[in-house]
């Protein structure tokens, strides 16, 4: 049996065709040492050439009453790759608040593609998208499985830079522009 969709969204069981196995095809491994380096499997191959990646396993307490990962989950690992990146660069919340100029969420875009499940291993992948020098950087997110490389979740996170005393949108000091720059 297949499912079709209806002219308003909702998915039904239709007979009248024999069930079609879809098989993913990925990419051609990337040969860059530095790629296999970053990765557990050289067969992934992530939007850029050097994204920031990070590991993680789903455990129990991740998992909700649907029997995955929880979809706020994927936002904490999100921003916790992102903080890890960050430290990369240089920054801490502690430089943030020595300079007096932080980065905060304004907006966040993201799509669940497939599921996580407990005991999944998922790599995490960060990367500058875009910064405009003055007041917001973009940084981008996939999240993979080890194991397969199926994209499970991707998007973006739009941040500005605060006055870190007042709260208010404040310009990008130079150490910040230089630091978070496009990964190409």
């Amino acid at each position: 049996m297949q499912f079709r969709e209806s002219a308003v969204g909702n998915w039904r069981q239709s007979s009248s065709r024999k069930p079609t196995v879809v098989t993913p095809v990925f990419a051609r491994p990337v040969k860059s040492a530095y790629f296999r380096a970053m990765t557990a499997d050289p067969s992934i191959v992530w939007p850029v050439a050097r994204p920031f990646v990070q590991p993680r396993k789903a455990v129990a307490a991740d998992i909700d009453d649907f029997n995955h990962v929880n979809n706020v989950r994927y936002i904490d690992w999100a921003m916790e790759t992102a903080w890890a990146h960050s430290n990369a660069l240089g920054f801490t919340m502690e430089d943030y608040k020595r300079i007096g100029v932080g980065c905060v969420v304004w907006n966040h875009n993201f799509d669940y593609k497939a599921p996580v499940l407990e005991g999944d291993e998922v790599l995490i992948a960060t990367w500058i998208g875009s910064n405009d020098g003055r007041l917001r950087l973009t940084r981008c997110f996939e999240m993979r499985r080890a194991d397969d490389g199926a994209l499970c979740f991707s998007g973006e996170t739009l941040f500005v830079t605060i006055d870190m005393a007042s709260g208010k949108p404040v310009r990008m000091p130079p150490s910040f522009v230089e630091a978070y720059k496009p990964t190409v």
